[in-house]
C-alpha cells in the first residue's frame, strides 16, 4: 500500500493534466485511484496519518484534510481508536445481468436473507400491468432483507408468475438460481433508478438514520420468449452500493 499510493502520488505531481493546486487534493486523488484499482481491499485498513506523512513528506495536517474529503465522499471511513478504512462499498455493474447472490460472491462476500414474506397469492392490479398477466393469476412473492454477512444491504420485494415458481421455498438466497434449476433464468432486464431518501422502516431495516440516501431500483427481467420472469422493487442502502455503467458512442 505505501509503496503504491506513494508511486500514485508521485504520478500526480508530476502530471500535469491531473496536476491539483493544493497537495491535499492530490492525495485524495491518489488514495482514490488506489483503492479503485483495488491495490487495497473493502474493508482493509489504512496506514496512519503519522505514515502517511513520513512516507509522502507531508504535514499531517494535510493527511488529515485528504482523508476527511474522502470520508465525506464514502470511499473511506474512520472508527474511533481503530483507524481509517476502505468502505465496503458494493459495486454493481449495469452491463450483464446478474443476481445480489452472485454479485457478493464475487467480491468474497457472503450473502444471506432474512424474508418476511414467502407464499403464493393473487395478482394485484400494479403487478398485473408490470408483468403483462391477466387478472386472478397466481405470483409467487418475496419480501426480505439482502445481508452482505450481518450487515444489510438492500429491501426486496420480488413477484415471479407462479407457473414458474410455484414454491417460493425453493429460494434460499438467490431467486435467479432457483428460477434455472427450473429453466427459467432471466435473459433480459430493464431497470429504473431513483435517488431517495429511505423511510424511517426501511432505515430502521438497513441499520442507518431516517431519511438517509438511499436507491430505489425497479427490476423487469424477461424470458428468451418475452414472458417477464421477475418484477422487483428494491432499496439500497447509498453509502454501500454503487451502480456502474459502461456507454459507448455507438
Amino acid at each position: 500500500m505505501h509503496s503504491a499510493l506513494a508511486d500514485e502520488y508521485r504520478r500526480l505531481c508530476r502530471d500535469a493534466a491531473a496536476r491539483q493546486p493544493l497537495a491535499y487534493l492530490r492525495l485524495r486523488r491518489a488514495i482514490r485511484n488506489v483503492v479503485e484499482q483495488r491495490v487495497v481491499e473493502p474493508g482493509q485498513t489504512l496506514p496512519s496519518e503519522r505514515d502517511f506523512a513520513q512516507t509522502l513528506k507531508l504535514s499531517r495536517v494535510t493527511v488529515r484534510k485528504a482523508l476527511a474529503g474522502l470520508v465525506e465522499e464514502g470511499v473511506l471511513t474512520q472508527r474511533h481508536g481503530a483507524g481509517t478504512f476502505v468502505a465496503e462499498r458494493i459495486i454493481k455493474p449495469m452491463s450483464r445481468l446478474t443476481s445480489f447472490t452472485e454479485d457478493l460472491r464475487a467480491r468474497g462476500l457472503d450473502p444471506r436473507s432474512e424474508f418476511f414474506e414467502r407464499g403464493i397469492g393473487e395478482v394485484t392490479p400494479e403487478e398485473s400491468m408490470a408483468m403483462n398477466l391477466s387478472p386472478g393469476v397466481a405470483v409467487a412473492r418475496l419480501h426480505r432483507v439482502r445481508y452482505a454477512g450481518n450487515e444489510p444491504l438492500a429491501i426486496e420485494r420480488s413477484v415471479v408468475p407462479a407457473e414458474l415458481l410455484p414454491d417460493p421455498m425453493l429460494v434460499r438466497d438467490s431467486l435467479y438460481e432457483a428460477l434455472e434449476t427450473r429453466g427459467f433464468r432471466p435473459r433480459r432486464a430493464l431497470q429504473r433508478l431513483r435517488a431517495v431518501p429511505l423511510s424511517a422502516r426501511h432505515a430502521r431495516l438497513l441499520h442507518v438514520p431516517a431519511g438517509s440516501a438511499g436507491l430505489n431500483v425497479e427490476r423487469r427481467a424477461f424470458l428468451d420468449d418475452g414472458r417477464v420472469v421477475e418484477f422487483t422493487t428494491s432499496w439500497y442502502r447509498g453509502d454501500v452500493y454503487d451502480f456502474v455503467a459502461e456507454l459507448h458512442s455507438e
